[in-house]
């Protein structure tokens, strides 16, 4: 399985950018919420932030500046990478970003997707090199872990011997302030720079899992006018079912991970670290615990599941790869990769979609 001279694809660099406007859940005080079309929430909202960051451990989150668009968080995120990285960016082959509603303005929430925004950030990088393909993965909130899935088959093929993986998204512009859903999401950008290596040791990414399930949940996550009748009649917002979705990560995501390890002949008592997507600290929480279960363990080890939703809320796509560049960067207290540490990358989102890859730290 593991002959000398296997080609295989390694993280050479990571990079992010985390918004600069900081903001706590007492801004949203204000608000009018509905609990649905036409009804109009009764309760104090000091009452429902309380009781949303104690579901979510969300305490605040990161929105973009008005002058900013996705693809140029995406582009800050992408020159991090490239730098950490040492390569040449006129050498790499692919450009992915994973994004979900394109460029959004403040002034004007329509989501604006042509040209790419891959072909934005290259554009901005200042990339001239035809053959560096840009393209754009839509996939809901595992976009990016699937965006290195595709790379990692670019890679091993021997086709392309490096890409730039890119996670980026503005929710802030696409969330109904009349929806209290509207509190989980969030801005941020995080990207990766990988690389093909001929080595000998079982090194970079060892496997991936990912499914699709759509008849029964497709509509799990939607676009939806607003909760209030009154207010943007033709505007669409993010809208989720909430506890159907938790439900099903619950039921689904823990088994999915389960079969990457196996595909990577690995169990869980090989792992360091689990780096799951920033949806709900608590579903997080639940998911791991299951996932532990699975294995007929019941303690699980401190420190094993990064997480940031306290303070960087839920920026979909770009939640696993910021994290990561944090983990790097010795920016997260406890945490750190060294070499032989194994990572599992996972992530659900819209869809319903489901994805996971293993990895072992060089």
């Amino acid at each position: 399985m593991n002959q000398q001279g296997t080609r295989r694809t390694v993280i050479k660099g990571t990079g992010s950018y985390i918004p600069t406007e900081t903001v706590p859940n007492s801004s949203f005080h204000k608000n009018r919420f509905f609990a649905d079309y036409d009804q109009p929430f009764e309760g104090d909202n000091e009452r429902i932030t309380q009781k949303f960051e104690e579901i979510t451990e969300i305490r605040e989150r990161r929105y973009v500046s008005d002058d900013l668009l996705t693809s140029d968080i995406a582009h800050l995120a992408a020159e991090e990478a490239i730098e950490s990285s040492g390569l040449d960016r006129e050498e790499l082959d692919y450009i992915i970003v994973a994004h979900n509603f394109g460029d959004v303005r403040a002034d004007n929430r329509r989501s604006d997707f042509v040209p790419s925004l891959a072909a934005r950030v290259k554009q901005k990088l200042g990339i001239a090199n035809p053959y560096c393909v840009a393209y754009d993965l839509p996939f809901g909130c595992p976009g990016w872990v699937q965006g290195v899935i595709q790379a990692d088959y670019f890679l091993r093929s021997g086709d392309a011997s490096s890409a730039l993986v890119i996670g980026a998204e503005t929710l802030s512009r696409v969330s109904d302030p009349h929806d209290r859903d509207s509190m989980i999401y969030s801005d941020g950008a995080g990207a990766v720079v990988l690389e093909a290596q001929e080595s000998s040791q079982n090194i970079g990414i060892l496997s991936h899992a990912a499914r699709s399930d759509t008849i029964d949940h497709a509509k799990l996550l939607w676009m939806g006018t607003s909760y209030d009748p009154e207010y943007a009649e033709d505007t669409l917002f993010l809208k989720m079912f909430g506890r159907k979705l938790y439900n099903y990560a619950l039921t689904n995501v823990p088994g999915l991970v389960k079969d990457c390890l196996d595909k990577a002949e690995l169990t869980l008592s090989n792992v360091s670290r689990v780096l799951l997507h920033q949806a709900n600290a608590k579903m997080d929480e639940a998911i791991l615990k299951r996932l532990f279960r699975l294995y007929d363990v019941r303690e699980i080890p401190e420190r094993i599941m990064p997480m940031t939703i306290s303070w960087l809320g839920n920026s979909s796509v770009a939640t696993v790869p910021t994290m990561l560049d944090l983990i790097v960067r010795g920016q997260m207290d406890g945490q750190k990769l060294t070499t032989d540490d194994v990572v599992v990358f996972a992530s659900v989102g819209a869809g319903m979609n489901i994805n996971a890859f293993t990895y072992r730290w060089p």
